[in-house]
């Protein structure tokens, strides 16, 4: 828990670092707010010893007395209103930071962490737990902050007013401690819990929704949902555990030791020679125990909550924490799209290396193909050459300088990317392929004339502004990689990767794909991983890979004359299915 509250602390210092004027005033009002509550009772006081028991009805001092009670109380009422206002404000706008900069975080995360992350919990991250941050402001500034400084300045009071009664209020604290401790131990593994069960359930909703159609198809509802329902089980019973810890030790224990404080405190006043001035001792007392009791009790009703938040702070800060890649800013750039890879080796775990001593030469405006059984390395050789990860050993050179050392801003300007499973945003056909570059309706219509998408986009209902739906709900697989394809040659690329971007797709589709591909010939480097051969049989070289090295290479013709060849064996066996 200690590690949590100091990452926690830490979320907090930066995201009010903009704000710290701010800041400052609602703690100045929150200074003046308690010490006008604490006088209140003074004031009080003086008007039952002066004026009330001694009879000495001096109107024009009692009236004084009177007013400063209420306008003391009036102000104090109106400076926590101001602060509260302007905490509550510097709270949201810290979210509202907060929120970006976790999302631009995550934008910019190597692909190894998406390996392993999930969804769902992501999702919470951005935004359940950055909401969380908001409670931490305002029940740690507002609340926690609030009361403590009220409390000290309630026992200074008390002890200037009768240091031997403020010893009895004093034990009271270290009792609430106690308390405290004591609940801390039986619920902060239950708030624990539940806060991660609650990513969990977030996270197996956005899976069963992404994977419906799939889920129905193997009438997989009824088994999805006892797995949800056990998941949603525990997180009650983690949630009616806490429930518990705060019936038994919050509230009802802090209200039996008001009692108590009161008792003892009425006894040793009734076991003294008092005398009238100590009577308005007794009612300033009177007031201060409710002083002091409540800003204890609101301390630890916050307690739950605040444990909560702090979980989810350490959790927003560890994400933030998340190593992500350096920005690589440079002048260098893609020219012509030549393409060398020398002596490469890669593995994604210690030990288990994919790519073995690889190396291979891709001239400018060539098309490549690139082929081999499941598990060969073509992914995690196109994921090399996007740059996704960084070869153990070895180099790739882009028009004979190093690939990590161009310009990130003006290498995903110059290389474009059509995967095996196109994304599409529940946008309109132009937004999917514009994807915020601010290009004119030219440059997108000729991306879409150049991917043969054109004529289907203006059969849509209202053409380029129709909304394709969630995922792209409203096309056809074919379509959909069509969009794709429109969406990559829009940035003008001067290489264009293809990961599998036939595979789903019927014959006549693919027919486009190859004669639009043909037209980019010579103008731009094209390497393409293809599953279906077809897709690759006029590339101008073929690579053939088999665990991580080149097995084969050549041409669509060369390679069919090798005898018991890979490329023969795939070409065959695939000619045989049709």
């Amino acid at each position: 828990m200690r590690s949590e509250t100091v990452r926690a602390l830490e979320l907090l210092r930066d995201a009010a670092k903009p704000d710290r004027q701010h800041l400052l005033f609602g703690l100045v009002w929150l200074l003046l707010a308690a010490g006008l509550e604490v006088l209140g009772p003074i004031l009080g006081k003086r008007f039952i010893d002066n004026h009330l028991l001694p009879r000495h009805l001096d109107w024009p001092r009692m009236i004084a007395l009177l007013s400063g009670v209420l306008l003391t109380g009036w102000a104090a009422t109106s400076l926590r209103y101001l602060q509260l206002v302007r905490l509550s404000g510097l709270a949201m706008r810290s979210v509202r930071r907060l929120r970006e900069q976790v999302y631009g975080h995550v934008l910019r995360l190597p692909m190894q962490f998406f390996d392993t992350a999930i969804t769902g919990q992501l999702v919470s991250r951005v935004t359940n737990d950055t909401e969380a941050v908001k409670t931490l402001y305002i029940q740690v500034l507002f609340v926690i902050l609030n009361e403590s400084i009220l409390l000290l300045g309630t026992m200074i009071a008390m002890a200037w007013l009768d240091w031997r009664l403020m010893l009895i209020v004093a034990t009271l604290i270290p009792a609430v401690a106690l308390i405290v401790w004591f609940y801390q131990r039986r619920s902060a593994p239950a708030v624990t819990r539940s806060r991660a069960l609650r990513s969990d359930i977030n996270a197996q909703v956005a899976e069963s929704i992404g994977g419906m159609t799939v889920l129905q198809a193997h009438n997989a509802a009824q088994r999805f949902g006892t797995r949800f329902a056990d998941t949603n089980r525990n997180y009650y019973g983690a949630r009616l555990a806490e429930l518990r810890a705060n019936a038994w030790l919050l509230r009802p224990m802090l209200d039996l030791l008001n009692i108590l404080l009161l008792a003892a405190v009425l006894y040793a006043f009734g076991k003294r020679d008092f005398s009238a001035v100590e009577e308005g001792v007794l009612y300033a007392f009177v007031s201060y125990i409710a002083r002091v009791v409540e800003p204890l009790i609101q301390i630890t009703l916050q307690f739950s909550q605040l444990q909560q938040s702090v979980i989810a702070a350490a959790r927003v800060n560890t994400l933030l924490h998340e190593t992500r890649n350096a920005e690589v800013r440079s002048d260098a750039r893609v020219t012509a799209g030549a393409v060398e890879v020398g002596h490469v080796r890669f593995g994604y775990l210690e030990g288990q290396t994919v790519l073995h001593d690889l190396s291979l030469s891709i001239p400018a405006g060539s098309f490549t193909g690139i082929v081999g059984h499941t598990g060969s390395g073509k992914s995690t050789l196109l994921s090399l050459l996007l740059r996704f990860y960084t070869p153990q050993s070895g180099r790739i050179l882009v028009d004979g300088q190093p690939l990590e050392r161009i310009g990130d801003a003006a290498f995903r300007a110059d290389v474009g990317l059509v995967p095996q499973d196109p994304f599409l945003l529940a946008a309109s056909a132009r937004e999917n392929i514009d994807m915020g570059r601010g290009l004119n309706d030219e440059e997108i219509e000729a991306a879409a004339r150049a991917a043969r998408a054109h004529d289907f986009i203006l059969a849509l209902e209202h053409g380029y502004a129709t909304p394709l739906g969630e995922g792209g709900a409203r096309l056809s697989t074919g379509q959909k990689q069509l969009i794709a394809i429109a969406r990559a040659l829009a940035g003008r690329p001067r290489i264009l990767f293809l990961d599998e971007a036939t595979s789903h797709i019927d014959s006549e589709t693919e027919q486009i794909v190859q004669v639009a591909l043909d037209e980019l010939r010579g103008k731009v480097t094209v390497i393409a991983i293809a599953h279906r051969l077809s897709t690759i049989r006029a590339a101008d070289r073929i690579v053939v890979l088999n665990h991580g090295r080149i097995a084969e290479l050549g041409t669509h013709e060369q390679l069919m004359e090798i005898p018991e060849g890979i490329y023969q064996r795939l070409y065959s066996l695939q000619q045989l299915e049709e």
